[in-house]
């Protein structure tokens, strides 16, 4: 029986890309985060894995007004604290560790593969404060950041209302001014919103809200659309310790991830609710996405993660499974299904899936840290795709987890169909996979001056130019330029066409896009890895960066060819025609 540990991101894995593919070394001391990151796998091991089912079955309750979580991820919560994982990447002048953005990232994985849902009240907190630390003023910070960089305050996000949906200019939360005090500008909000993870919980001792909110005019009228959007920072708690015009009006049951309390929230059923604007009116939703954007690579980083826990219970069962026989073969003795080629495809998919996921969202956390316009423009480039290729395929490899299982794996017995309930939030958190698409193909590509996409070709093309001096890995650095030739003229296809038609196929370039992204890391990394003293690493980067330029190249080839051939079907098919 394998330890609880081994369905974790392994240390090799992770080792490897943080230190010997993505330098993370030249960013912190080794020494140092090696052993931070083994003492949160014994805390992610031994009391955050134990209540992952628990957490499932035990679903947040509301009691008068208030969401009670079972008592395991109080618990949990608080070792987190203790251990000063709450605020891993803040400075130490705001009573965080210190540590790069790269390294925080790669510690969250390890919680997310132990319990997606009772990080995610973290992962939500650490967005928050930095959303404020950022800027808030120093009182805001003093305020409202620094409990919640110490864990003793959680934070959340609240855009989405129940009428608008992922149309933020539609919000109707108001926002009327009272004057100023020493925190800034106070207002008086009321409205609704909904989908708001951890917007109540009782492990800490307050709740910070930012809201997005439209400030009221002298006629009491609303500004439209989305230039019109301010940010507030809404606490449970009032300084004065009174109890802010908050409340609960329901929770929403998901069909995963349930330990993660998911409310409607009202703001100001009686005088309206006391907030403070942060920043200057009007900008809101231009703040607001600092913290959108962290949290789609947290999200992405958590899809990658239960992908590759489902993939490690895959392997284990093949392994340990001993049923059918050699095709062909009539006696003979039966063998483990890690014998049959079918399995093996599976789990090979699974790998590439899941530790592709892995390799992308710490590179965009490596850009984070290294900082400047250039790793800014590749940032903004390849955020949608963080957020939407590791959920889409992570999930994809959560599926075939299950497969190789068999009848079992869809049983409550064994935790693969658990991991694929959690992960099929991922392509809905944070926006759709629809909307990532629309905002990679028109803000990023189309509408933009191209700089973010030339720097990423010259990014690739140096890669392939280190395939082109290994006999070996020439093929793959070809085939790796044809394909971003392939894209880009795609890309110079859809500039002519007109909006939104131009938008049509939007999700299909996304794929697309993302599998030309992962063929190049896969790439890199392999080429990284010749050299790597563990056989075991090497032979498992060369195999998988192989398969991925073998079997999911050509698909992602055929879905450019659709992109480029625009079919209009879905947009010409008559509405009654779906009944």
């Amino acid at each position: 029986m394998k330890s609880p540990d081994d369905f974790l991101p392994s240390r090799e894995m992770l080792e490897f890309q943080l230190f010997d593919w993505l330098d993370a070394g030249a960013l912190t001391d080794r020494d140092v985060l090696s052993a931070i990151m083994d003492a949160a796998r014994q805390l992610a091991v031994d009391v955050f894995m134990p209540h992952y089912r628990q957490a499932d079955i035990e679903e947040p309750r509301l009691e008068d007004g208030r969401v009670r979580l079972c008592p395991a991820i109080h618990v949990a919560l608080r070792a987190y604290a203790e251990l000063g994982l709450s605020g891993v990447s803040f400075p130490e002048k705001l009573g965080g560790l210190g540590l790069p953005y790269t390294a925080s990232l790669a510690l969250h994985s390890i919680f997310a593969a132990a319990n997606i849902s009772t990080i995610g009240y973290a992962m939500l907190t650490a967005a928050n404060a930095r959303l404020i630390s950022t800027f808030g003023t120093s009182l805001q910070v003093e305020r409202f950041a620094y409990p919640q960089i110490k864990g003793r305050w959680f934070g959340t996000m609240c855009l989405s209302e129940p009428q608008a949906g992922s149309s933020l200019g539609d919000i109707r939360t108001r926002a009327v001014c009272e004057g100023e005090d020493e925190l800034g500008f106070r207002y008086r909000l009321t409205g609704n919103k909904m989908w708001i993870s951890g917007g109540d919980q009782d492990v800490s001792e307050n709740i910070v809200h930012l809201v997005l909110a439209k400030v009221a005019r002298p006629d009491g009228s609303l500004p439209e659309g989305s230039k019109g959007i301010s940010l507030f920072i809404v606490p449970r708690i009032l300084p004065d310790d009174t109890v802010n015009d908050v409340s609960v009006a329901g929770l929403n049951h998901k069909m995963g991830n349930r330990g993660t309390s998911n409310c409607l929230l009202n703001f100001g059923e009686a005088d309206g609710a006391i907030g403070w604007r942060v920043g200057a009116e009007g900008e809101g939703l231009a703040q607001m996405f600092m913290m959108m954007n962290e949290a789609r690579i947290s999200v992405g980083m958590g899809a990658a993660a239960l992908a590759y826990r489902g993939y490690r219970h895959a392997l284990r069962y093949a392994r340990e499974r001993v049923q059918g026989r050699v095709a062909g073969m009539q006696g003979g003795a039966a063998i483990p299904i890690i014998d049959h080629p079918d399995v093996r495809r599976m789990l090979l998919q699974q790998k590439i899936y899941a530790e592709g996921a892995f390799a992308l969202c710490l590179y965009c956390a490596r850009l984070i840290d290294t900082g400047g316009e250039e790793a800014e423009s590749l940032l903004s480039l390849l955020t949608p795709v963080a957020k939407s290729w590791p959920s889409e395929f992570g999930l994809i490899a959560n599926d075939l987890a299950i497969q190789v299982h068999g009848g079992y794996g869809y049983t409550r017995d064994f935790e693969v169909e658990q991991l694929w309930r959690d992960n099929r939030l991922n392509p809905i958190h944070e926006g759709t996979t629809g909307i990532q698409a629309i905002d990679l193909l028109r803000r990023k590509i189309l509408t933009s001056d191209g700089r973010s996409l030339a720097l990423l070709r010259h990014r690739i093309a140096a890669t392939a130019d280190q395939a082109h001096k290994a006999a070996e890995w020439s093929s793959l650095g070809s085939a790796l330029l044809a394909y971003w030739d392939k894209v880009e003229e795609v890309v110079d296809g859809l500039r002519l066409r007109v909006m939104p038609e131009a938008l049509d196929d939007a999700t299909l370039f996304l794929r697309a896009f993302g599998h030309g992204i992962l063929g190049w890391l896969w790439l890199d990394m392999a080429l990284k890895g010749v050299s790597f003293a563990n056989d075991t690493l090497r032979a498992g980067l060369n195999y998988a960066c192989r398969f991925f330029f073998d079997t999911e190249l050509p698909q992602a080839l055929a879905w450019l060819s659709v992109v480029e051939r625009h079919g209009d079907l879905a947009r010409a098919m008559p509405e009654d025609a779906f009944a």
